[in-house]
Parts: C-alpha cells; sequence; structure tokens
C-alpha cells in the first residue's frame, strides 16, 4: 500500500511561547484535514525539535522521503538561504533520505480569504468594505522580492476584494510602518481604517504591528492568521503540488 512521503513543516521558532502553540494547532488542523498524512513540525531556531531532529527521527524509522514545507509567507531570507542550507547539513549526513522542498505559501487567494476570515472575526461587516481602507501588514524583511510580493498583495486584494484602498506596512526592515499606513488613509479620507496582520503566528514582530495599530487609532484589529482553516488548506495545496513534481524536480541529498 502507498504511503504519502511524510509532511515536515519548517517554521521559524519564537521565543513567544505562543508561536509554537500556533504552529501546533495549524498542524493539527492540517492532520484532521488529511489523516493518512503524517505531518511533523520543525523549528529553525528557539524551540524544540529542531529541523535536522526530526529528519534524523524520520529516517531512522524508515522514511526515504520527505517534503519539507517551509512556513513563510514570501521567499526571503530564511526561504532562500536559512533553509535550503540547514536541510542540505542534514541529508548531508542521512544518505538514504531524500527531501523534497515545497514551495512558501504565499502568495495565494487563500492568504487573502483567511485574511478576510480575521478581519470578519473582528467585526468587520461585509456590507463596510467600499468605505473601509485595510493596512496589509507583514513582518518585513530586507529583501526586494518579498517587498515586491507584498505590495502586489495589497494592489490584487483591493482589485478583487472591492476594498476602498489596501496598504502594505511592515514591522521591520522596511517602511511604512503599520502607524504610518493607518495615518495616511486616514489622511486620504478613508472613513474607517482595519489593520490586518500578514503575519502567521504571534511574537514580538505581531505585537508591533498590534502596538502601531493602537498607536495610530485603527477602528478594527484583526488576529494574526493562525490556524485558519484556509492556511491548513494551503499548506496541503504546497504539499500536494511538491509531490507530484517531485520525480522532475532536483532533490536535496547528500
Amino acid at each position: 500500500m502507498y504511503a504519502p512521503p511524510p509532511l515536515l513543516v519548517i517554521a521559524h521558532g519564537s521565543r513567544d511561547p505562543r508561536h509554537a502553540a500556533t504552529v501546533t494547532a495549524l498542524c493539527a488542523r492540517v492532520r484532521e484535514l488529511r489523516p493518512g498524512l503524517r505531518t511533523e513540525v520543525g523549528y529553525l531556531d528557539f524551540t524544540a525539535p529542531a529541523v535536522p531532529q526530526v529528519l534524523e527521527r524520520l529516517a531512522a524509522e524508515g522514511a526515504e522521503e520527505v517534503v519539507a514545507l517551509p512556513l513563510l509567507l514570501t521567499r526571503a531570507f530564511h526561504a532562500k538561504s536559512d533553509i535550503p542550507a540547514v536541510l542540505r547539513a542534514a541529508t548531508a549526513r542521512l544518505p538514504l533520505l531524500t527531501v523534497h522542498r515545497a514551495e512558501v505559501l504565499g502568495p495565494s487567494p487563500l492568504l487573502t480569504a483567511a485574511l478576510e476570515r480575521r478581519l470578519e472575526e473582528a467585526g468587520l461587516r461585509p456590507g463596510d468594505r467600499r468605505s473601509t481602507g485595510v493596512v496589509l501588514a507583514a513582518a518585513g524583511s530586507s529583501d526586494p522580492e518579498a517587498i515586491a510580493v507584498i505590495a502586489e498583495t495589497a494592489r490584487e486584494w483591493r482589485r478583487t476584494a472591492g476594498w476602498c484602498a489596501v496598504r502594505p506596512a511592515f514591522a521591520s526592515a522596511s517602511l511604512p510602518r503599520t502607524a504610518d499606513a493607518v495615518r495616511a488613509l486616514r489622511a486620504a479620507g478613508v472613513g474607517r481604517v482595519a489593520v490586518a496582520p500578514y503575519v502567521i503566528a504571534p511574537g514580538f514582530l505581531p505585537d508591533r504591528i498590534a502596538a502601531g495599530a493602537r498607536e495610530a487609532g485603527a477602528d478594527l484589529l484583526a488576529p494574526v492568521l493562525g490556524a485558519a482553516p484556509e492556511l491548513a488548506r494551503l499548506l496541503l495545496r504546497r504539499y500536494d503540488r511538491a509531490v507530484r513534481t517531485r520525480r522532475g524536480a532536483p532533490a536535496l541529498t547528500a
């Protein structure tokens, strides 16, 4: 009987315990959606288990293939450098294990659907869209590609969802900050301003986004994406694509 390759979700990790709790809840939702798929989580930093430890355990238990999925919204430094380096080093010590790397999560309509879910949970009504400007508040990056993707996501979300405006903002590395984006929408005459954190789990940078929203007097602040069902479905979509293409794609092996 065919057994699908295990899914290894790679999260950044954080000293904030809310981060790991959120990742655990998200992976639990993935298991509910796909009970036959073994789903594990490994962390790059701060939190156990580390990615190499999970790969070593899977190899010791007889796994020959693993799909590694970065729990990231854009292709920035962690996706381009950190994660490939960690996987190469781990698989160099595990010659019988092949690791296939799935794509990062964004951009995707499922992510904007999850953002809309969180805004509705914060109190936004469907009829408020045309009078509401949204600040799409991301963690931030020094990578121009990642910043460009966030800006394009904001433009596309406004075009397809009917918001009166959508402005990107960043908690670190890039400008504008959340508070400045809220004030800019106010100055442009937007009557209602909502802040939608484009982050997966709570932590230092999401707290900074929330502080900026409060400082500038945003009308609504949505929760982080967390274990939204759309996010769990997106993880499985990225996993399935990696499984379909793994035979023709270069594998991370020693």
